[in-house]
């Protein structure tokens, strides 16, 4: 089983719009995953209160709860686990990052953004995860993508994949589902399905390096 959190201290960064279609991708391509709702605004309890699909399956809890709902979803067969954490410093947050085999940053290619990210770097560097930006919410080109790609990197390595800002995502969102489920042949799709397969490659070079290295490498 693999434990992904998606952690970034800083609010709006689109954590939960990540973390909710990327589930509903890995379900798409036969991963059986167990979203776990951390964050006190339920943004993603209150996505899957709208989801008429049985998959993927939500838990909202608090930190306290997490290592037995991991222990549970072993048991149970779940293939991953992805957790929505707060946007801002507090235990749940630590306790989702030391309970995962990556954390995924969300940042959007703004000053605010990119400033805030330091703080969400110590605590991943701290319990010595494994962890990527992914730039979220972008232009579909320009001099800001490559700008903050460029400043992420200076702190640690940065996904090849973008996911574009699409008002398709706040429409899926708003009636509980994907992307991919709302307009399959869409470019948001086709955005949450590159980041799909730049995680599983990224999970199967995990398992393959040295924690460490992976945790303080190069741009990815």
């Amino acid at each position: 089983m693999r434990v992904i959190t998606f952690v970034t201290q800083k609010g709006g960064s689109g954590k939960t719009t990540l973390c909710t279609n990327l589930a509903v991708v890995a379900e798409r391509h036969g991963v059986r995953t167990l979203l776990l709702d951390l964050d006190p605004q339920a943004s993603a309890e209150a996505w899957y209160q709208l989801r008429d699909a049985p998959t993927p399956k939500l838990v909202r809890l608090g930190a306290a709860d997490l290592p037995r709902a991991l222990e549970l979803a072993r048991g149970q067969g779940f293939d991953w686990v992805l957790i929505d954490t707060p946007g801002r410093d507090e235990p749940a947050v630590a306790a989702a990052v030391r309970a995962a085999d990556f954390c995924l940053v969300p940042c959007r290619p703004t000053p605010p953004d990119l400033t805030a990210q330091p703080a969400t770097v110590a605590t991943i560097r701290r319990l010595d995860r494994p962890f990527a930006f992914i730039l979220n919410q972008t232009p579909p080109r320009g001099f800001r993508i490559r700008e903050a790609q460029a400043g992420l990197a200076v702190l640690g390595p940065v996904a090849t994949v973008t996911v574009v800002a699409r008002s398709v995502f706040q429409d899926a969102h708003g009636v509980g589902l994907g992307v991919l489920e709302y307009e399959p042949d869409g470019k948001a799709a086709a955005d949450i399905l590159a980041l799909w397969q730049w995680v599983v490659r990224r999970l199967e070079k995990l398992a393959d390096e040295p924690q460490a290295h992976f945790a303080r490498g190069p741009a990815a």
